[in-house]
């Protein structure tokens, strides 16, 4: 038995069709669930991942069977199982990490890649410019991650990257453009409170009320 089917087997055998229903309702019904919690999905699927660790490579097979799956939890697993291993991809891998984030695509899965790929951007300044790119794409999700793969950097930020990102979202209607940049300030501005000050001050008419409410939080 292969690991996809292992790890179909483990899932079907805790699954909870109560709990499906509401974690499929709070994402708007739009995923199927095994209605399995997070934490519990993570002790069933942590002996898989720790032996894949020992690997020291990415299985992108398995990881392209699971996104495949219509149950929720096994695109999770696939964010996990790369964050668990985010120190082995390569430049040329985010053309694999592109394509699930434009595949049933929602904020969780989203929010769960955009630090996968913003550590390997601060090991490869080649993904500054696909960042910009993608800041500009018909894609929401896309321009999301660009938005926010910065966050929780602290010092390491990047501020002239993220200020031409953030730039590129101005007459955004859309509501998780909007909430991203607010996020993705709101957290810089634990670490330099007087450039996000100084950002705002530069760029207020142009940006969303919403942007501007979430960013305000610590300032």
């Amino acid at each position: 038995m292969d690991k996809y089917q292992q790890i179909k087997r483990i899932f079907e055998a805790h699954q909870d069709p109560c709990q499906a229903i509401k974690m499929a309702h709070y994402m708007r019904d739009q995923f199927i669930f095994y209605g399995i919690p997070t934490k519990s999905r993570k002790v069933l699927t942590r002996p898989l991942i720790k032996e894949e660790k020992q690997q020291a490579m990415i299985d992108w097979a398995f990881l392209d069977q699971c996104y495949q799956d219509e149950h929720r939890e096994f695109q999770y697993l696939v964010c996990d199982y790369l964050d668990a291993l985010k120190k082995y991809l390569c430049y040329e891998d985010l053309s694999h990490i592109r394509t699930y984030l434009v595949t049933r695509s929602w904020w969780d899965t989203t929010d769960a890649l955009d630090l996968v790929v913003g550590s390997l951007g601060l090991r490869d300044k080649r993904v500054n410019d696909l960042m910009l790119a993608w800041s500009t794409d018909e894609n929401i999700w896309l321009r999301r991650v660009a938005i926010d793969h910065q966050l929780l950097r602290k010092e390491k930020t990047d501020t002239e990257l993220l200020e031409k990102i953030l730039v590129n979202q101005w007459g955004s209607q859309e509501f998780f453009i909007n909430k991203a940049v607010g996020w993705i300030l709101r957290d810089y501005s634990k670490t330099d409170p007087d450039w996000v000050r100084a950002f705002i001050s530069r760029h207020e008419t142009k940006m969303h009320p919403l942007s501007i409410r979430e960013e305000s939080k610590y300032l």
